[in-house]
């Protein structure tokens, strides 16, 4: 059989022009979340992929005079893409360049499959299937289980948690994936690795899935007998990233637009299941089509994951009635 990439390289693609659309949403005095989504048009058709780059000011004078129409097969634009110059100037982080990448190639797809009236479902020959999804939040979930009693969580962990909190967020049994965040650099959600805290941890929550640990310094030895629900998602780029991990994990968070391309993205996805390994999807704050489109993506490979997709409505504002609830419907329609 085919590779999920051999499956998609040959689909063709017409693109005539492509324009930029920015997204802004203020999501408090200190932070508005910026995104921009790239529009190819092509053949009376429209594909959108989003560039989910954090830091406003990169978005800025965003390229949108690149040669990109033509017929190509998805392979032959993937290496057009290689020739294009997308940063006017040195993103003020590393993964931005990645992002940025992504929002091209899937748009790309989602243009391809539109021309072909096809879902990618129908290209890959996997079926769509309902997406369990949680919800990713700091500490204060309670106003969320008094509307939502079944509602799943991925929170963040904080230096301040003492045991008392661990013990109480694990009664509830909601929580379902703990983030350490250490291996963010400059960022408002950086956690220093702490072997105490990280020890805390793994006892307090004895089935959680715990996401992006340090695993120097002693914090490795703190998580004993927690191994096999290590996960990672920032350091993860690429399959090659994975065998540079001091460990073999049994879980990895696939975040696509930090792959950058369609290729590493599937033959990452591709390994896992060779591998063993488990997989759910994660989000970066999508405003416009990539929350859509990494909800698709998790139908299709990871539906019973825990999912870090939940829609967009829960960034929107503070737990309230009428939220979506897990698991979302399969989807439908061509396109990505």
């Amino acid at each position: 059989m085919p590779s999920y990439w051999q499956a998609l390289a040959g689909l063709r693609v017409r693109v005539d022009d492509y324009s930029v659309e920015r997204r802004e949403l203020a999501v408090s005095p200190e932070f508005t979340r910026v995104t921009t989504t790239v529009v190819l048009d092509g053949n009376g058709e429209t594909g959108h992929g989003e560039d989910v780059t954090y830091t406003a000011t990169d978005h800025d004078d965003f390229p949108d005079g690149e040669m990109l129409s033509g017929t190509w097969t998805l392979d032959e634009y993937a290496r057009r893409v290689d020739d294009l110059d997308l940063w006017p100037a040195e993103p003020q982080m590393e993964a931005s360049t990645d992002y940025r990448r992504w929002a091209f190639e899937s748009a790309a797809l989602d243009l391809a499959l539109r021309q072909a009236e096809a879902s990618l479902a129908d290209v890959l020959g996997r079926p769509y299937r309902p997406v369990r999804f949680v919800a990713s939040t700091r500490a204060k979930i309670d106003p969320y289980l008094a509307l939502n009693p079944a509602l799943e969580f991925k929170l963040d962990v904080d230096k301040d948690w003492d045991r008392a909190l661990m013990e109480r967020l694990a009664a509830t049994d909601r929580v379902r994936v703990l983030d350490m965040k250490a291996y963010y650099r400059g960022t408002s959600v950086d956690l220093d690795p702490d072997p105490e805290l990280y020890r805390n941890v793994a006892e307090a929550f004895p089935d959680v899935v715990i996401e992006d640990a340090w695993l120097q310094d002693g914090c490795l030895e703190a998580l004993a007998g927690a191994e096999k629900r290590l996960s990672f998602d920032a350091p993860i780029h690429s399959w090659s990233d994975v065998g540079d991990l001091p460990l073999e994990p049994h879980w990895l968070n696939i975040k696509p637009s930090r792959f950058g391309t369609l290729r590493k993205l599937l033959e990452c996805i591709e390994e896992c299941e060779k591998h063993g390994i488990q997989m759910y999807g994660g989000g970066q704050f999508e405003l416009g089509p990539g929350r859509r489109q990494i909800q698709r993506i998790a139908s299709l490979f990871y539906a019973d994951g825990p999912n870090d997709v939940a829609p967009s409505e829960y960034n929107d504002g503070p737990a309230r009635e009428g939220l979506p609830t897990s698991p979302l419907p399969p989807p439908d329609g061509v396109g990505f």
